[in-house]
């Protein structure tokens, strides 16, 4: 059986034209072949149904967004995950969204229904922004992060892997509002060694990125910041797991997963909102550095005309 990841880059190649329909069973008796002859609670024959009449949806839900349409708890989702015989709910999602994407593709191209590959992508994308619209109604949580982020000096960036892009990107914008912004983009012991002099020299907190695959080393990075009294925040798609029990605050955002390679439209605005809840931390101090880095760019002649 062919790896979850490489079951999306076969199901997700953009075909040019009209999309022809497949030859294979029905999406639906897909689904319901993988939640039959299991045992289920009354609980969990509802999350089956609502995935089975909502397929082209639900296979793209964070977890958090699947219990809340279906009216149960994440853990409720996780074990109706295991029942159905995968180690847990993103297991059962990398198997939904093949079948999910062979639906689309085998849709009538009318309408809505009529939308290619790349469209679906977005529209997914579209669906992670909605969902990190809903959160910001209440902006207490950011602005505290902010704030918090913007008091620690040094301040460090922990992002692996797939998530050092991300990173990469925030400790880029900090370093224009923020004193003292140290990267760390090397796991094990390089890893250590930067969190232990950040917290030698003052520093008090850490912004952790953690995007799927999650990274063993990210995992222990996160603790070794705590070992070293270093508060920790990350940013992530997950709810649940080792990872978010490890942090004292975590900030979720969907990632979008259509494509062979995961994109991250809302952990991106997210981000932004935590710049800018650091920025409306110390405006003084904003507005100063600001200042001081447009008459650089200006100096060094940094940048295009536009």
């Amino acid at each position: 059986m062919p790896s979850g990841q490489r079951a999306r880059a076969q199901a997700s190649a953009i075909t040019p034209g009209r999309q022809t329909p497949d030859a294979e069973p029905a999406p639906v008796e897909r689904v319901r072949a993988l939640f039959g002859g299991h045992r289920l609670s009354p609980g969990q024959r509802r999350i089956a149904q609502y995935i089975t009449d909502n397929l082209t949806e639900a296979a793209f839900l964070s977890i958090t967004d699947l219990a809340d349409r279906v009216g149960v708890s994440q853990p409720s989702v996780t074990r109706f995950a295991s029942s159905v015989g995968f180690s847990g709910y993103p297991a059962l999602r990398e198997a939904l969204q093949p079948i999910a994407l062979s639906a689309v593709a085998g849709a009538p191209e009318t309408g809505e229904s009529g939308r290619n590959e790349l469209q679906t992508a977005v529209d997914a994308e579209i669906a992670n922004l909605e969902s990190l619209r809903r959160r910001f109604a209440d902006t207490g949580q950011v602005l505290e992060v902010g704030r918090e982020l913007a008091r620690s000096v040094p301040l460090t960036i922990l992002g692996l892997r797939i998530s050092t892009s991300l990173a990469e990107y925030f400790a880029y914008a900090a370093r224009r509002i923020h004193p003292d912004v140290r990267l760390v983009s090397r796991g094990g012991s390089v890893a250590y060694d930067a969190l232990l002099q950040s917290r030698e020299a003052g520093g008090t907190w850490v912004l952790a990125f953690a995007m799927p695959r999650h990274a063993k080393e990210t995992l222990a990075a996160v603790r070794a910041a705590r070992r070293t009294g270093l508060r920790t925040a990350l940013i992530t798609d997950l709810t649940l797991g080792p990872l978010v029990d490890e942090v004292d605050v975590a900030l979720t955002a969907g990632t979008g997963s259509r494509l062979v390679f995961d994109s991250y439209s809302a952990p991106g605005v997210l981000s932004a909102a935590i710049l800018q809840a650091m920025a409306d931390a110390d405006p003084e101090r904003t507005q100063r550095r600001l200042e001081q880095y447009e008459h650089a760019a200006e100096q060094h002649d940094f940048f295009l005309e536009d």
